[in-house]
């Protein structure tokens, strides 16, 4: 009796969780400016209408906040809780303190093949080059180079990916 229950228990899992990745992606591909081939969308997500989204796009739950533009490249992958931010209050020249009512807007581009983990936070005015990688938990407040491999807060690159092996991979079209 437990087996049945126990397998009955994982098929409404299963359900639940196609059903909750067909609601999410759908309601991205809405927000969005344009989408390439197979988005999945795999938990609560949020993006603008000045987001563009590559080619095999998977998101873990993401959350897009301002007016600036987001590019995105194929094959990008995110974990839970990320977030990037493309708007920022005037606080440097403005006419009020802390800040004026205008408010401050820049891009954020993202490469090819990027991973970025859990609970990253990714600033405007950042790109993010193919091939690389950020560490859950990081800020990124500045460019990241293609290959490299970064984190903390702010976010610093520590290492660079094998070029020669993802070269290989490419060429062999072993994508995940």
């Amino acid at each position: 009796m437990k087996v049945l229950i126990k397998s009955v228990m994982n098929l409404f899992r299963k359900i639940y969780n196609c059903i909750r990745t067909f609601f999410w992606t759908r309601v991205i591909k809405i927000q969005c400016k344009s989408c390439g081939r197979q988005l999945r969308v795999n938990g609560k997500s949020k993006v603008t209408g000045n987001t563009v989204l590559g080619n095999h796009v998977n998101f873990n739950g993401l959350k897009i906040e301002g007016e600036g533009k987001v590019l995105i490249g194929d094959y990008f992958h995110s974990g839970q809780e990320c977030l990037i931010i493309t708007s920022n209050h005037n606080y440097d020249k403005g006419e009020a303190i802390p800040y004026d009512d205008t408010n401050i807007h820049k891009n954020v581009t993202i490469g090819n093949f990027v991973w970025i983990g859990t609970r990253v936070l990714i600033l405007g005015g950042v790109t993010i080059g193919d091939g690389a990688i950020i560490q859950a938990g990081s800020v990124v407040t500045s460019d990241i180079p293609s290959m490299a491999i970064a984190g903390g807060a702010p976010a610093k690159i520590f290492k660079e990916r094998d070029k020669k092996h993802f070269q290989k991979l490419l060429e062999e079209k072993k994508y995940h």
